[in-house]
């Protein structure tokens, strides 16, 4: 059974989501850089783990289009 995906947000919201993500995944690289420059405890740098998620998201939202 084939299914049909049905485009539920138009190209100028998945360009900001689109964005949003590629922007999110740069700035989570560059924090998990500097958390490794300045030696701080790998515990820190789980909080990554939440921004790196918003972007996958977003990323895969503004892809799938939904």
């Amino acid at each position: 059974m084939s299914e049909v995906c049905i485009a539920n947000i138009g190209p100028r919201e998945r360009r900001k989501r689109r964005n949003f993500g590629v922007f999110t995944f740069a700035a989570t690289a560059a924090g998990l850089v500097a958390m490794a420059a300045y030696g701080l405890d790998r515990g820190w740098r789980l909080a990554l783990f939440f921004p790196l998620v918003a972007a996958a998201s977003a990323v895969i939202q503004a892809r799938d289009r939904t």
